[in-house]
């Protein structure tokens, strides 16, 4: 291979998935994405490895260092894949070494702001957070797409978020973190709601409204695409790491 070629080699594209979940949740996104001649790295993010006996106690400093080191051994120049509650690890990564990252790509999710925490009032009584019920889960994500082999797997394999993490709060100081690329794919909410609520300064998207490249995307489906629609999703991480090369 030429260093010309080598140059345009795709970047690695790392996998964070949200609460409860870890590298597993990506299985069939990374079988695809490797068939795609694409290095995906899917990570599990400290707190949420079932075979850890300390994990309940696992902070969101941990997941961040976690998320960095893997982006430090490739180099740096990756792209990073957020979904769902990855986004206050992964934005506090961005916000510190943002000329390491080539893109991020927020799966039904957005870039936190500065000061937020996803659940501040959790009584520090509470040690960790379980998958709640379907029924719950439900009325505040999208099940869409996801069948009753998806569920039980769900339930099977989750592991309990870390009140640590949840409760922390997210410190982001480096204005730069607003020039990353940055690639929203869109699913229980389209994109033009998603946008209009981030000019309009709605909390859960106003960090949106901030960012100087955005590439929009929708693939409409539930807030779980990496099982309801693994192959279209893949192909969508996929272009947007070949266009970030």
């Amino acid at each position: 291979m030429t260093s010309k070629q080598q140059e345009k080699a795709p970047p690695v594209i790392i996998l964070i998935a949200g609460h409860w979940l870890g590298a597993w949740a990506w299985d069939e996104v990374a079988e695809q994405l490797s068939s795609d001649g694409m290095r995906a790295i899917p990570i599990t993010l400290p707190g949420l490895d079932d075979q850890d006996p300390q994990r309940a106690n696992r902070t969101l400093d941990e997941q961040i260092e976690a998320i960095q080191s893997v982006v430090d051994a490739q180099g740096g120049d990756v792209v990073l894949v957020a979904h769902s509650g990855a986004n206050a690890p992964v934005s506090v990564v961005i916000d510190r070494h943002p000329e390491l990252v080539r893109r991020v790509v927020w799966i039904d999710s957005g870039p936190v702001s500065p000061g937020s925490a996803f659940a501040p009032d959790l009584p520090e009584s509470v040690v960790e957070v379980p998958l709640p019920s379907f029924d719950a889960l439900g009325e505040q994500a999208s099940l869409d797409g996801l069948s009753i082999e998806h569920l039980h797997r769900f339930r099977e394999k989750a592991v309990a978020e870390p009140a640590p993490v949840m409760r922390a709060t997210v410190k982001l100081t480096n204005d730069g973190r607003s020039s990353v690329p940055t690639t929203l794919v869109c699913c229980s909410m389209p994109s033009a709601q998603v946008l209009e609520l981030a000019h309009g300064g709605h909390p859960m998207f106003a960090e949106v409204s901030t960012l100087n490249h955005v590439d929009v995307i929708d693939l409409p489906t539930g807030h779980w695409p990496m099982w309801s629609c693994p192959e279209a999703l893949a192909e969508v991480i996929s272009n947007t790491a070949v266009q970030a090369a």
